[in-house]
């Protein structure tokens, strides 16, 4: 089957907007990584470089390299919640990589990071779903205008059976709605 991608205009404003979302939804997970992990600052250099980003900076190798290095210290970490923290922080700094591609993979780059900072607080608190729906309101809520509107050009994310996929998903439909999926 022939399978042709749909491009669309993504701005550097566009990308920033992303970025700082996807900064404050990580960082809502940092200190989860930061019990676990001890003194190993990779993950907080990923956000710190989407921040610098968002405040104006240049897209560089380097801030490549940190979101690499916070997914290696995912890999590392031996414990899921601090892994998906760190994953959180990674994808954060990545996000200022997201291609201007209507697939559904791209969503990732934007709801990615909200997932797993939302993942990294439920499983630190014994997997209580309650802790990770309202990560999730809290992540719509705080949602810009501006990365809805990213959104709104990429296909919307299904179901999934995992607990990370029902995650990307919920943040997908919420943010498309402008409303948690889930009532408070």
């Amino acid at each position: 089957m022939d399978r042709e991608s749909k491009y669309f205009t993504l701005t550097l404003e566009s990308l920033r907007a992303i970025g700082g979302w996807a900064a404050d939804c990580a960082e809502r997970a940092l200190s989860v990584y930061e019990t676990h992990a001890g003194s190993d600052s990779r993950p907080r250099a990923a956000i710190e470089g989407i921040r610098e980003f968002v405040g104006g900076g240049k897209r560089t190798a380097r801030l490549r390299t940190l979101a690499l290095v916070a997914h290696a210290a995912a890999r590392e970490v031996g414990d899921p919640a601090a892994a998906a923290a760190a994953r959180a922080a990674g994808l954060a700094a990545a996000s200022a990589y997201t291609h201007p591609l209507a697939d559904v993979q791209q969503t990732k780059h934007i709801v990615g990071p909200a997932a797993y900072a939302v993942l990294a607080l439920e499983l630190d608190h014994a997997g209580d779903p309650s802790v990770g729906n309202a990560e999730v309101r809290w992540a719509i809520e705080h949602t810009p205008a501006e990365v809805r509107e990213v959104l709104l050009q990429m296909p919307a994310r299904q179901a999934g059976k995992t607990r990370l996929e029902t995650l990307l998903y919920e943040l997908d439909a919420g943010i498309r709605a402008g409303t948690s999926p889930r009532a408070a």
